[in-house]
């Protein structure tokens, strides 16, 4: 059975075409600061440092481990990789003992393995661990700078700039981008800046202009910060779900998963419901040591077909059920949905009982297939009663499909 439900969501799966452009399923890649952070230690933490080395080390990872076959193609420099000042061009560099052969050079490296490379600047006098910023008479060196690196996606930050700054500088970068003639996706942070929601964020004016966009806080590497991202996301999906969408995505922030804050349940938490959020799959972890409940949660091949349906709705809460269930729902291609059933409790499994008419589903029959045990279960009609039993801090993931439908497709 799981071939067939692998075969479906991979014929679901869209050919890319651009708007900017980009990023028409969610971006999915690896990132440095979420595990890395700002490390610039080399001569006693060489492995681990930022650096050329470090990004070298996990460009093959991606590669050679299987990541890039399943979707994970952008390598992303976040913070910390400049030199602390100009040259005397006025152009942004990398630090020269960090970045010997500089970020063009990696930029082939990343190439040559049909990788892609984002880079971190910052709308600002300096980054947020005080690297130089990009002004707004800058704007136009820097984005033609990481054109002439081969850069494919810039995150644009914006520590140390005001709300003026911000209102000419986020726009006008994205601009400067298009004007280089390079495709270069653009993840800008403005959002998180002005407070996530309308009428202070325009997100009708960002969909023109960016490829995605952080609106919330940064994660941290705990559960308490997954759920505190969750539950900003869901309380305000009114005003979130309707403007993410091919080509222009919300972003909650890294997976997690892999590191130390997170156990099993939560990791498979974070993955179902980033899913449902058809949210970027930007892992920020340590790929060398990720053990192998890890890499399974992140390569699972069914999850990532849901993160990366082509008719890319986000996904809304539908239910908080009063023995602290919640249940996530997201409606996909080929009449297929994903639920999402995520315990709140602490103290044990629990038992969850419902039936798909109560989830807002109409008359039909559907098989629900369970992404992370690798089960069917049949549900004759809406009515049919099911259980689930649900872990501490876990979920159950379902990817329910007509019947009819999907048999249809597979014969």
């Amino acid at each position: 059975m799981l071939w067939k439900v692998i075969l479906l969501l991979m014929l679901a799966l869209p050919t890319l075409a651009l708007d900017n452009g980009l990023m028409r399923t969610p971006p999915m890649g690896w990132m440095s600061w979420g595990r890395f952070r700002c490390n610039t230690d080399c001569r006693n933490d060489p492995k681990n440092c930022i650096s050329e080395a470090l990004f070298v080390d996990m460009a093959d990872r991606l590669v050679e481990d299987g990541w890039l076959k399943l979707g994970y193609k952008y390598l992303i420099i976040d913070d910390c990789w400049s030199f602390m000042s100009r040259d005397n061009k006025g152009r942004l560099m990398p630090d020269p003992i960090r970045f010997p052969n500089g970020i063009h050079k990696l930029a082939h490296y990343a190439h040559d393995r049909k990788l892609k490379l984002g880079i971190h600047a910052n709308m600002g006098k300096q980054t947020c661990a005080g690297y130089p910023g990009t002004m707004l008479d800058q704007i136009e060196t820097d984005a033609q700078t990481f054109a002439d690196w081969e850069v494919d996606m810039l995150k644009f930050d914006g520590c140390y700039s005001n709300v003026n700054e911000q209102q000419k500088g986020f726009p006008l970068m994205s601009k400067a981008l298009n004007a280089t003639g390079r495709p270069i996706a653009y993840s800008c942070s403005w959002p998180m800046y002005r407070g996530g929601l309308p009428p202070s964020v325009n997100y009708s004016f960002l969909g023109e202009i960016c490829n995605l966009w952080r609106n919330y806080d940064d994660i941290e590497d705990s559960w308490e910060s997954v759920m505190r991202i969750v539950d900003w996301f869901f309380q305000n999906q009114a005003d979130l779900q309707s403007v993410s969408g091919p080509g222009h995505w919300n972003d909650p922030d890294m997976l997690i998963i892999g590191n130390f804050g997170l156990n099993m349940e939560q990791s498979q938490a974070q993955m179902a419901l980033w899913a449902i959020m058809a949210a970027p799959l930007i892992m920020s972890n340590d790929l060398r040591t990720l053990t192998g409940e890890a890499r399974s949660i992140l390569q699972n091949k069914a999850v990532i077909a849901i993160n990366q349906d082509p008719l890319g709705i986000q996904g809304r809460r539908i239910l908080q059920d009063e023995g602290h269930i919640e249940v996530f729902w997201r409606p996909l291609s080929k009449s297929a949905s994903a639920l999402v059933f995520l315990s709140r409790r602490t103290d044990m499994p629990y038992r969850y009982h419902s039936t798909l008419s109560l989830l807002n589903y109409t008359s039909s029959s559907y098989t629900a297939y369970d992404v992370f045990k690798d089960e069917t279960v049949s549900l004759p009609s809406v009515n049919t009663h099911f259980t689930i039993t649900i872990n501490p801090s876990g979920v159950v993931m379902w990817y329910v499909y007509p019947d009819k439908s999907f048999e249809a497709k597979c014969t």
